[in-house]
């Protein structure tokens, strides 16, 4: 359950991108970043997200804006996906789930009567200084760097 809200410091986390860099939220300090934490790889949904961010990516560069994405895919999937949809920017292999459960975003859902822990599709958009400006809990697929960029 996400428990952080805008005005919050953004939980400090290390991950490893899809072509095995470390990768830190202090690497961004003094930049915008969306944090967007997505359920998997290549499935209909998260690859629309991730393509509307990929489509409209210099226009989010232009307003200042790194895109970061966190799912539990290992590495190798991530730059599967990464290269099938030429994707510009980072994503984040997060296979312990330790920073989708430092953003609350690794929480038992339902699907059919079943439940299972999974994802909550959201995006956090990070500030220059670390701080939380505006959560996305539903994010819009289909429309969603023209959500991040509305709020710039």
């Amino acid at each position: 359950m996400v428990t952080l809200k805008a005005g919050d410091k953004a939980p400090s986390f290390t991950g490893t991108d899809q072509h095995g860099k470390k990768i830190s939220l202090r690497d961004y300090k003094g930049k915008k970043l969306a944090l967007y934490f997505y359920p998997q790889d290549d499935t209909p949904t998260c690859t629309l997200q991730a393509c509307n961010l990929r489509d409209h990516y210099s226009e989010l560069k232009k307003n200042g804006f790194e895109i970061i994405g966190v799912s539990p895919d290992d590495i190798q999937k991530h730059k599967k996906f990464a290269v099938k949809f030429n994707l510009p920017f980072t994503l984040i292999a997060d296979s312990t789930h330790s920073i989708l459960e430092k953003y609350g975003v690794w929480d038992q859902k339902q699907m059919f009567g079943n439940k299972y822990m999974g994802v909550l599709r959201t995006t956090f958009v990070i500030d220059g200084k670390g701080i939380i400006r505006k959560i996305f809990l539903r994010p819009k697929n289909k429309a969603h760097a023209e959500e991040i960029i509305a709020e710039n």
